[in-house]
């Protein structure tokens, strides 16, 4: 071979090409992602999963939902899609809005900006009015109690349903003498989707065959909009909570660690489900801290808030 021709292909052997680099994202982009990571991390927290759970459910690897938490994802339609399935949430819950309005309410707000100032108060009492009528006939007699383990629910409200006369009844318990199998390995066999859908087929039979009742919920059931909603209009609900640290000893105190078992930053993850919860569980009608108090006291504060529910107070 020529030497020039020589030189010519060793210098082609050297040059490499390199590919264009790829666009920075827009800050209104980078802001979108993190987002969606934000909402991910939220929805996950509220349910109680760990990231390797969520990669097993939804076929995404831990490293991916990672970069996606974190904002640095650039998930497809078809990801978020297989992420939502696995969260048992409609995937526009994974997706920022401008406002956390639905089309109706969004409409309803339209409307009421049409009408004059001065026909907003008699508006909001006529509402309020109706809600409070239609609310306290689909609820009955039945009291709900709500929140994470270690509040209280079990131990408060069989004692509240001993005082009132009327069942006592543990969602969890009746999940698995129907469906003949622990709540953990129902989860592991059918998933959480699967695991949701027992629960709400149980709640419905709950309120349709018990007119009064104490319910007591697993922590997770906010975390399911479904549920929640018939809860919240069928029951009247009580917030059951306490201090982290609290929840975390009576949990420990019960030899029940789940979700957070061989998990080194349990109270870390309990926090994490608390905040992501917070929000839902504030939507109960009431709350009862039982941080600091005895059986005796929490169930004496228990009974005057349940006194004036079925009175037709308010909390």
């Amino acid at each position: 071979m020529p030497v020039i021709g020589k030189v010519v292909a060793v210098s082609k052997a050297r040059v490499k090409v390199k590919k264009p680099a790829a666009a920075p994202l827009r800050d209104d982009y980078r802001a979108f992602a993190a987002a969606i990571g934000r909402l991910l991390r939220l929805s996950r927290a509220k349910r109680g999963m760990t990231r390797r759970q969520l990669a097993q459910a939804s076929g995404a690897s831990e490293r991916y939902l990672a970069q996606i938490e974190g904002g640095q994802g650039n998930p497809s339609v078809v990801i978020l899609e297989s992420i939502a399935r696995a969260l048992d949430i409609p995937i526009i819950e994974l997706l920022p809005r401008s406002n956390g309005r639905t089309a109706a309410m969004a409409e309803i707000l339209d409307g009421l900006a049409r009408v004059p100032v001065a026909e907003l108060p008699a508006l909001a009492e006529l509402i309020e009015r109706r809600a409070a009528q239609h609310m306290q006939v689909e609820r009955g007699r039945r009291i709900a109690l709500i929140g994470l383990r270690g509040a209280g629910k079990s131990t408060l409200g069989r004692r509240l349903a001993d005082a009132l006369g009327c069942p006592f009844i543990e969602l969890d318990r009746l999940i698995e003498q129907d469906y003949g199998a622990r709540i953990p390995d129902l989860i592991e066999m059918g998933g959480l989707a699967t695991f949701r859908r027992y629960e709400r087929t149980c709640l419905e039979r709950v309120i349709d065959e018990h007119e009064a009742a104490v319910i007591a919920t697993a922590g997770g059931i906010v975390s399911n909009a479904e549920s929640y909603a018939l809860l919240l209009r069928r029951t009247h609900t009580v917030w059951m909570r306490a201090r982290p640290e609290e929840h975390m000893r009576r949990v420990m105190a019960q030899g029940d660690f789940r979700p957070m078992a061989h998990n080194r930053e349990a109270m870390a993850d309990l926090v994490a489900i608390l905040d992501a919860r917070r929000s839902d569980y504030a939507r109960a009608q009431a709350e009862l801290d039982t941080s600091d108090d005895t059986v005796e006291q929490s169930l004496a504060k228990l009974a005057e808030i349940v006194t004036n529910f079925t009175a037709g107070g308010e909390q």
